[in-house]
């Protein structure tokens, strides 16, 4: 079903010619190998220096040597990098619960502090030193900490327990990334010239991150006589074209800051656990046990074009509050559209990142996107269509119909672009890596114009690529002929689009590694299985190609007599799958689009409170209204809001 509203109504929802990544082979892996734990520190500092307020990065010696003791009664091993690279050479087994101790920012409690309990126990670590910081730049050493001497660094090499790795010469700091003027991660960010009004080049960037990682290795072996082997990116914030630029210069292994657990096969690019907040024994305990990765979500839905205005005062006041209603809500992430529709009817006219293809309505996104990740810090997902793109493009790109005994343009509210058709699919490739090019996000959910009813697509292409590679029908009479075969042609339509969605997270990667996916589900799929055939959807494909499916868990837009039961119908189908739940977001509406009424709390509430009931897991809503203070912001934060996590 698909819900019409008014033009003004808050809608309900809606080969690389770049760098090819190579992961680095180190040679044969065992086939006993196991997983193994990176953990992340910064200071430690004096028990005194760890008691509110203290600075998050800070963990106190008493605690940090509380860790130790509790990975070696819980059998995990103290392994080094020179154990990795052997183990990934086939020369060595890794244990069964290896953990890898890191440093960054080469602070002098390593030496003071951390040094002497490494010597004690005979553990290992690798630490990470920031160039222009050793080389006297107090003013770019944020916290303005005592750092390590250079006859300090050599001791720790030559005591063979400490591997020397390169937190980058000169990246440590932000650079301007928008018209806004918000610095990020210079690693990963084009440097927006305000002057001159333009982004850094695609060439001037790559010989930016390939000189800086030059630089480091060098000034790291004129200074220790040893080049590292070891990139640690500054925030965590790297990209396959820094992991290249890295492996350039003498670095095959490099370290993020994702949670998880970590393999040989994956060592060019190593997750870490970080430690914040001093955590003390319990804390520690869960963070390693659970790798912080089984959280909730909760998830706001927030339409752009809402908080734009023509007036940049008006709309930094809208920012503003919006982003302070965020934060006061503590929530885990954010569903944000990063197109343009004025009209509403769910297709992009224009963008909110600069682009090759389609308008400009402001350069904007990343603005808020980062607004919202460093002051209402919740995860950002990047909202856009997967297919319905109204640009300057021919006729012949787009989906069509059987409609009248003939193909033509489709008459659907979605004027998609036909997956089938190679230059429509590079198009809409292109919009997303320039979204991934300019913006810093933390994941993709797809809209819901991925559809294809059983009338579509009846294109030359799309009928040609019926018969050659599915081994179907190229004429629509013979596919529409009976319900099994419009079912075995929509099958076939369903992977397609959720193969393309694989295609367009791929080029978001090589720029944005870590993002997660989403994917915006109707229904009525869900709960009537067979109506694939008119949607070209399925539960169960979605769960297999996508981290979350967002069901639209909206019995008004769906006019269900019983709202209770359909909400409760609809949880129990999710549950039937393996991780039907654990991958779900239940999207509930706060709008009633029929009647352009918002959905009154004491509603909104017990549908909240009945998914929470039935054992639903991640839970969203749409929209948010910051103006109008729907849904109430008082009762978000009593029935909706996480507690802060460790």
């Amino acid at each position: 079903m698909i819900f019409l509203p008014s033009v003004n109504a808050i809608r309900p929802l809606h080969k690389f010619k770049l760098f090819v990544f190579f992961i680095v082979f180190m040679g044969p892996v065992s086939a006993s190998e196991h997983h193994f734990l990176v953990l992340n520190y910064h200071d430690i500092v004096g028990a005194e220096g760890a008691k509110p307020p203290f600075n998050s990065m800070d963990v106190s010696v008493d605690h940090f040597e509380e860790h130790l003791s509790w990975l070696k009664q819980n059998h995990y091993q103290i392994i080094s990098v020179q154990d990795v690279f052997d183990a990934a050479a086939g020369k060595i087994e890794l244990p069964a619960k290896g953990a890898l101790l890191t440093f960054d920012d080469g602070y002098q409690s390593f030496y003071t502090r951390v040094y002497p309990l490494l010597k004690k126990y005979h553990y290992s670590a690798t630490l990470a030193l920031v160039g222009t910081w050793m080389d006297g730049n107090v003013t770019a050493n944020d916290p303005g900490k005592p750092l390590l001497t250079w006859t300090q660094v050599r001791e720790l090499q030559q005591s063979g327990l400490v591997e020397i790795a390169s937190h980058s010469y000169d990246l440590h700091k932000g650079l301007i990334g928008n018209p806004q003027g918000n610095t990020q991660a210079a690693a990963v960010t084009r440097l927006y010239d305000d002057p001159m009004l333009v982004y850094e080049t695609n060439d001037d960037y790559l010989k930016r991150i390939q000189k800086e990682l030059l630089k480091s290795a060098e000034f790291i072996f004129q200074h220790v006589g040893i080049r590292p082997r070891v990139m640690v990116w500054p925030y965590g914030e790297y990209n396959q074209l820094t992991v290249q630029a890295a492996r350039e210069a003498g670095m095959p292994m490099t370290m993020g800051l994702m949670d998880g657990f970590n393999t040989l096969a994956n060592i060019s690019i190593l997750k870490r656990l970080i430690l914040v907040d001093n955590p003390d024994l319990k804390q520690f305990a869960e963070i390693v046990t659970h790798l912080r990765n089984n959280r909730p979500l909760r998830i706001a839905h927030l339409d752009m074009d809402y908080l734009y205005d023509n007036d940049p005062v008006q709309m930094e006041h809208n920012l503003d509050s919006a982003i302070q209603r965020i934060k006061d809500m503590h929530i885990t992430s954010v569903y944000l559209q990063a197109y343009a529709d004025p009209d509403g009817d769910g297709n992009a006219n224009a963008l909110y990142f600069p682009n090759r293809h389609l308008p400009v309505k402001q350069d904007l996104f990343n603005r808020v996107a980062w607004q919202l990740k460093n002051v209402a810090r919740v995860k950002v997902y990047a909202w856009l269509p997967i297919m319905a793109y109204q640009g300057k493009v021919p006729e012949s790109w787009y989906v069509q119909e059987w409609r009248d005994n003939k193909a033509q343009k489709s008459s659907h509210i979605y004027t998609r672009l036909s997956p089938f058709n190679p230059e429509a699919r590079q198009y809409i490739a292109e919009i997303y890596e320039d979204l991934a090019i300019h913006c810093n996000f933390d994941g993709l959910l797809f809209h819901d114009d991925g559809i294809l009813s059983d009338y579509e697509d009846v294109s030359p292409l799309a009928l040609t690529y019926s018969k050659d590679v599915w081994g179907l029908s190229d004429q629509f009479e013979q596919l529409h002929k009976t319900s099994k075969m419009r079912l075995a042609w929509a099958q076939h339509k369903t992977e397609l689009i959720n193969q393309f969605t694989d295609e367009l997270t791929s080029r978001v990667r090589i720029y944005r590694p870590d993002i997660k996916t989403a994917r915006n589900f109707y229904a009525l799929p869900l709960l009537k299985p067979y109506s694939e055939e008119w949607y070209a959807q399925s539960f169960q494909s979605f769960l297999a190609h996508y981290d979350y499916v967002a069901i639209e868990a909206m019995p008004f837009m769906e006019e269900a007599k019983k709202p209770t039961q359909w909400l409760t119908q609809l949880v129990q189908a999710a549950a039937k799958y393996p991780d039907g739940l654990k991958k779900t977001v239940f999207e509930l509406q706060a709008v009633d689009w029929k009647n352009q009424q918002k959905i009154p709390m004491p509603v909104f509430i017990e549908q909240l409170e009945l998914l929470k009931k039935l054992g639903v897991k991640h839970i969203g809503y749409y929209p948010d209204n910051v103006f109008e203070d729907q849904p109430r912001l008082k009762d978000l934060q009593e029935h909706f809001s996480l507690p802060v996590a460790p």
